[in-house]
C-alpha cells in the first residue's frame, strides 16, 4: 500500500513584500500626482495631445494598483475553498498588465502612423516641460521597482509599464527639441513608432511568460529534466514518476511527484531534507512527495508514461495492467 503524501511548505516572511508594498504606494501616488499635472498643464496649454497623454497615464496607474492589490492578496491565508490562498492573483496581474501594455502600443503605433500621413506640430515648450518631468517621475518609479522585476512577473508587469511611460516622455521630448530646432513635423510620429515596436518587444516576453503560468507551465528558469534527474539520484529512490512543478504565483514554485522507495518508507527526516534541497537547488519552497514502496501487485495509476510529466516521458515504465 502506498505512503500517505506528505506536504513540506517552508514558511514565508513578509519583509520583501511589505517593501514592495510601500513602492507600489510611492508609484501610485507620484503618479496620479502626474496626471493631475498633466491634465491642468493640457487644459491651460488647450493641448489634446497632453489631455491624451494624461488618460494613457491613468491607465498606467490603473496597472500599478492592479499589481499592488495582487500583491495584498496573495497574502491572504488560505481557506477551506481556496487552499492555496490567492497568491495566483498575481499571475492574472502579470497577465493583465501585459494585455494593458499590448493595448497601449496599438494606440501609440495607430497614432504615429496617422501622423506620418499628416504631421501635428508638438504644442510648445509646454508640452516639451510636462514630457520631461514625464521621464523623471516614471523613470524614478522604474528604479524602485527594478530591484523587484527579475523575481516576481507581477513586479515586472508593473516595471515596464513604468519604462514605457518613460519612453514614451523621452520621445515626446526629443521630437519637441528636434521639430523646433528643424521644423520636421514628421520627428514626432517617427520616434512614437519606434517607441511603440521596442515596449512591444519588451511586453511580448511578460505576455508569454504571464500566459503559460496562468496554464500552470513550469516557471522559467526550472529545467523539469534536472529535478527529475536530482529526484533518481537520491540513494532511496529507485523511480520517479508523475512529477508536476508549476507557478503558485510569480514567486512561488509548487512540485508533485511520487517517488518509489523498494527498501521502505525514508522517514520524515529525508522528507525534510528533500523539501530543503527542492527549495536551495531549484526554489521549489511548496514540495508535495508521495512515497511508494514498488509492489508489483499494485502498479501506481499514474505511473505509466502515457500520463506522466514529459521530464519523464523518455523512460521506459513497464505498461502492467491498471487494478480495477
Amino acid at each position: 500500500m502506498n505512503a500517505p503524501p506528505h506536504d513540506h511548505g517552508r514558511a514565508h516572511g513578509h519583509p520583501a513584500a511589505d517593501a514592495t508594498g510601500r513602492v507600489f504606494l510611492v508609484a501610485v501616488a507620484l503618479n496620479l500626482g502626474f496626471v493631475a499635472v498633466e491634465v491642468a498643464a493640457g487644459l491651460y496649454a488647450n493641448s489634446l495631445a497632453l489631455l491624451a497623454d494624461a488618460g494613457h497615464n491613468f491607465g498606467d496607474v490603473i496597472g500599478l494598483v492592479l499589481s499592488w492589490v495582487a500583491l495584498v492578496l496573495a497574502r491572504r491565508r488560505p481557506s477551506e475553498r481556496l487552499t492555496y490562498g490567492l497568491r495566483g492573483s498575481t499571475i492574472l496581474a502579470a497577465l493583465g498588465n501585459a494585455m494593458l501594455l499590448l493595448v497601449a502600443v496599438g494606440g501609440i503605433v495607430w497614432e504615429a502612423v496617422c501622423r506620418l500621413g499628416e504631421p501635428v506640430a508638438v504644442g510648445g515648450p509646454t508640452m516639451i516641460g510636462v514630457a520631461a518631468a514625464g521621464v523623471l517621475i516614471n523613470g524614478a518609479t522604474a528604479l524602485m521597482l527594478m530591484r523587484g522585476r527579475q523575481a516576481d512577473l507581477n513586479v515586472r508587469g508593473a516595471y515596464l509599464h513604468m519604462v514605457a511611460d518613460a519612453g514614451v516622455s523621452v520621445g515626446v521630448v526629443l521630437a519637441g527639441v528636434g521639430m523646433w530646432w528643424t521644423g520636421w513635423a514628421w520627428l514626432d510620429p517617427a520616434i512614437g513608432l519606434v517607441i511603440g515596436l521596442v515596449i512591444l518587444a519588451g511586453t511580448w516576453g511578460l505576455l508569454k511568460e504571464s500566459v503559460l503560468l496562468s496554464l500552470h507551465a513550469v516557471p522559467a528558469g526550472i529545467a523539469p529534466g534536472e529535478v527529475s534527474a536530482f529526484l533518481r539520484g537520491l540513494p532511496e529512490v529507485r523511480d520517479v514518476h508523475d512529477l508536476h512543478v508549476w507557478g503558485m504565483s510569480t514567486t512561488e514554485v509548487a512540485l508533485t511527484v511520487h517517488l518509489v522507495t523498494p527498501r521502505g518508507h525514508p522517514g520524515d527526516a529525508f522528507l525534510d531534507r528533500l523539501a530543503g534541497e527542492l527549495a536551495h537547488r531549484f526554489g521549489i519552497a511548496h514540495a508535495t512527495v508521495q512515497i511508494e514502496l514498488g509492489d508489483p501487485e499494485a502498479v501506481c495509476r499514474l505511473a505509466p508514461r502515457t500520463v506522466v510529466s514529459p521530464a519523464d516521458a523518455t523512460r521506459d515504465v513497464p505498461h502492467s495492467p491498471r487494478q480495477p
